[in-house]
């Protein structure tokens, strides 16, 4: 990031912050840990919170907003006054979590044969009832290349139909690609 530059990184759930903080402890990301507004990922998910929680009138800095979520309808409408200095980045993972999972066991060609969500399929078939678990997610993508070719799979198996969207693999630096 550069120096006239803050970022702030808002995850949805305890999975999506899981996987944050993984590509961060690996300096894998587009900003560090020292880039992060308040030197850590935001909880808050609406506007209003932010914005009293972060942000004030006197910021003289640009604020880049990654908000890495599920919802592509999910509303962040900041006041006008941050308008200009506050650049909102909405990072989809719907159904990404589940998705990581079933790319890292190698079962998207069973997946797909199937007609069940992606949540169904790790619960029922993969026998993994836990995948939105920090603690599991922390534990399962322990050998950081797994996460890295999990994140980039799912962006080239998606990437067609989301052409516009960005995923957490966008977020990588390209010395991790």
């Amino acid at each position: 990031m550069s120096a006239s530059s803050i970022c702030a990184c808002i995850c949805e759930g305890n999975a999506e912050r899981a996987i944050i903080n993984l590509l961060l402890e690996n300096n894998a990301l587009i900003f560090s840990k020292d880039d992060l507004l308040g030197g850590e990922i935001i909880k808050k998910r609406d506007a209003h919170s932010f914005e009293e929680d972060y942000l004030n009138a006197s910021i003289n800095k640009k604020i880049k907003v990654y908000r890495i979520l599920d919802s592509r309808k999910e509303a962040f409408k900041l006041r006008k006054v941050y308008e200009r200095k506050v650049e909102v980045i909405n990072v989809i993972t719907a159904p990404e979590i589940e998705m990581l999972i079933i790319i890292a066991e190698g079962k998207v060609n069973d997946f797909r044969k199937r007609n069940m969500k992606p949540s169904e399929y790790c619960k029922n078939v993969l026998r993994l009832g836990s995948v939105k678990n920090a603690e599991f997610i922390k534990e399962y993508f322990h050998d950081f290349e797994l996460l890295k070719f999990s994140l980039y799979e799912y962006k080239r198996i998606t990437h067609k139909a989301h052409q516009k969207e960005m995923t957490i693999a966008d977020l990588l630096k390209e010395d991790h690609v």
